[in-house]
């Protein structure tokens, strides 16, 4: 009979499970080999696997532990007859016989019975990052989590420097501007992170459920709502805890370098975002992107977005609904803090300039770089790289300044509340491959496979919010995909398919998504870009009377639709009164703009979300089943 565990206390009592060469995971998530139901229990608390001439339990990192024969253990050799207690279970480990699975006659007799023996640690997969915003230090997270003692990885990022025995962020004065943007963190996403990532990231106020349930909301779990530079600042924490592991090095990646060394790497993992240079060092072997499926007319089409840091005095419920409603206008918020995001048409796109107050001369650098500028004591917006101002919020009578005034007021913001402004420049490509194999294995190198991940690899207009969301999806499939594959052999194409079929889904779900949110037709049917609506919007009604009942009675009835829909999900929604008197508060042209620029097209970009648990789930129980949510707002 084969080793196995039995279930020895507990509701699994009887129960035998066979041990072969895979690992026997245990844990509350039903992919699990034996699932074990309990608040204690980690959603992946251990797996017994063999190693050598034994077996090995592993305890996963989880929050209450593992213990054999009553001592908490974070690896134990087993012996027949050890109790393994996982929560209110207990299993025992049992061979025919004491020499069948934990001995072999070829091991010199000594050896075979002295207690001090250990277990060899088998062949290391070595993985360096490049880039360790929050995609690049989740991947290591959550593969160190998966792999323990058989992964070693290294992070490089040159946004980091050393404070001692730490790796840390670098401050603004030493040339890094943090990311404060809110990100809305979908639970298909974060339930999959190690429990100890979202044990700290979910910690006090540091995140908020302003958004309803939908198809990407699984076990009943909210889409969560997280600062940037906080997640940033979380997962850089948990990962200098583990040196022993993951290696930080305060520098950027450079692949020209890394090459010129020999690489003893297996696998090279691209994390450094939209403008990565080690992407496009290794273009060759990624393939050319295709800029034309996101064109019309011939035209690549590109938005430029006003990011402005604001604090809103709306309620969570009325602000999902006003932005829901337009396609102006976005906000994102954490209790109101956060980015107001304004879709500008080209003409006003071509505004966003800095003006030096010294030289007297012009700067794109909000708009290129995108530097961020601060309210400075004078009430003007200064970047604090360049120096220069804000052009637009100096300018008496400027067009484009009076409407990002409206767009204040429809989230409530007062001017004073209003403390910095930078743009971004939002387009999408089809990438043709995700993984390929950057260097042959050679006798002195172990052959080394490359991977984009994150905005690297599916950079996502934000409109829709599935950025972050696309990045982690991506390293949760990589790191199941090394997690099962590497043996300590070469890897091959092969090893790499459900994790590339995983990240072409990624794809295409995301950025159709974003694609929709970037185009609409107009009265013929013809597809045009939202923006171009917006500018004919305020060609046709800027300086000219404009209906404004009818204005707000059909905003007030798209209001009604919408609030109907999101009801159920979403509680505390404003009535009709609260509404109107919002409505009455802003300007003719603007009420007429908001109307012009369309609701959020749900029924299109809505529906079934990129499971990536189907492309890894072994043998799940039959009960499982994936959770069927309405359709996003």
């Amino acid at each position: 009979m084969p080793p196995r565990l039995v279930g020895h206390q507990g509701s699994l009592t009887g129960k035998q499970f066979a041990i072969g060469a895979t690992p026997v995971t245990l844990g509350r998530n039903g992919d699990n080999s034996i699932v074990i139901l309990g608040g204690n229990v980690s959603r992946f608390h251990a797996e017994v696997r063999r190693e050598g001439h034994g077996f090995v339990v592993y305890d996963s990192g989880s929050s209450n532990g593992t213990r054999v024969n009553g001592t908490r253990v974070t690896s134990h050799e087993l012996q027949p007859g050890d109790l393994i207690e996982i929560g209110t279970e207990t299993f025992r480990f049992e061979a025919a016989d004491a020499m069948e699975t934990i001995l072999d006659l070829s091991v010199p007799l000594p050896l075979r019975h002295s207690p001090q023996a250990t277990v060899t640690a088998g062949p290391v997969l070595n993985v360096t990052v490049s880039g360790g915003g929050p995609v690049g230090l989740s991947f290591a997270l959550l593969l160190e989590h998966l792999m323990g003692h058989r992964v070693a990885i290294t992070v490089h990022d040159g946004r980091w420097t050393q404070d001692g025995p730490k790796v840390v962020w670098k401050s603004e004065g030493q040339g890094n501007v943090r990311r404060q943007q809110v990100v809305t963190v979908q639970s298909r996403q974060y339930l999959n992170l190690p429990e100890e990532v979202q044990q700290r990231l979910f910690r006090g106020d540091a995140f908020s459920e302003m958004w309803p349930v939908g198809p990407d909301s699984i076990r009943g779990r909210s889409p969560r709502n997280l600062r940037i530079a906080y997640i940033e600042d979380t997962l850089l924490e948990l990962a200098n805890e583990k040196p022993d592991r993951i290696r930080l090095v305060p520098a950027a990646f450079d692949p020209a370098e890394h090459q010129k060394s020999g690489t003893t790497d297996h696998v090279l993992a691209i994390c450094e975002g939209g403008r990565s240079r080690t992407r496009e060092y290794f273009a060759d072997k990624f393939g050319t992107a295709d800029k034309s499926i996101y064109s019309l007319h011939g035209q690549h089409v590109q938005d430029v977005v006003l990011g402005l840091r604001v604090k809103s005095t709306l309620t969570d419920p009325m602000t999902v609904l006003l932005t829901v409603a337009q396609n102006r206008f976005l906000l994102n918020a954490l209790r109101g803090e956060g980015f107001l995001n304004m879709r500008l048409t080209d003409a006003e796109a071509a505004e966003v300039v800095g003006i030096d107050p010294v030289r007297h001369v012009f700067e794109e650098c909000i708009a290129s770089r995108p530097c961020v500028m601060g309210r400075d004591d004078h009430g003007d917006f200064q970047c604090s790289t360049h120096s220069t101002l804000f052009l637009p919020a100096m300018v008496k009578g400027s067009a484009l300044w009076k409407r990002v005034l409206e767009g204040l007021a429809l989230f409530s913001v007062a001017e004073k509340d209003l403390s910095a402004v930078t743009a971004f420049r939002l387009d999408m490509v089809q990438r043709p491959r995700f993984t390929t194999r950057l260097y042959a294995t050679t006798p002195s190198s172990p052959g080394t496979y490359g991977f984009l991940l994150g905005d690297a690899a599916n950079a996502i207009h934000f409109w829709p919010g599935r950025g972050l969301n696309s990045g982690l999806g991506s390293a949760i499939s990589l790191a199941r995909s090394l997690d099962g594959a590497w043996t300590g052999r070469p890897f091959r194409d092969a090893d790499f398919a459900r994790h590339e079929a995983a990240m072409s889904m990624l794809q295409y779900r995301h950025k159709s998504r974003a694609w929709n949110t970037m185009i609409t037709t107009d009265e013929n049917g013809v597809s045009l870009p939202i923006k171009e609506k917006v500018a004919r919007s305020i060609e046709e009604n800027e300086g000219k009377h404009v209906d404004r009942a009818a204005a707000v009675d059909a905003l007030m009835e798209r209001l009604r639709s919408i609030r109907g829909r999101l009801a159920s999900r979403l509680p505390g929604m404003p009535d009709d009164p609260t509404l109107r008197n919002h409505l009455e508060s802003l300007n003719s042209s603007t009420l007429h703009t908001l109307w012009e620029s369309g609701a959020w097209d749900t029924l299109i970009v809505g529906g079934e979300e990129v499971d990536i648990d189907i492309f890894y789930r072994q043998d799940a129980p039959a009960t499982t089943a994936t959770t069927r949510t309405p359709a996003t707002p």
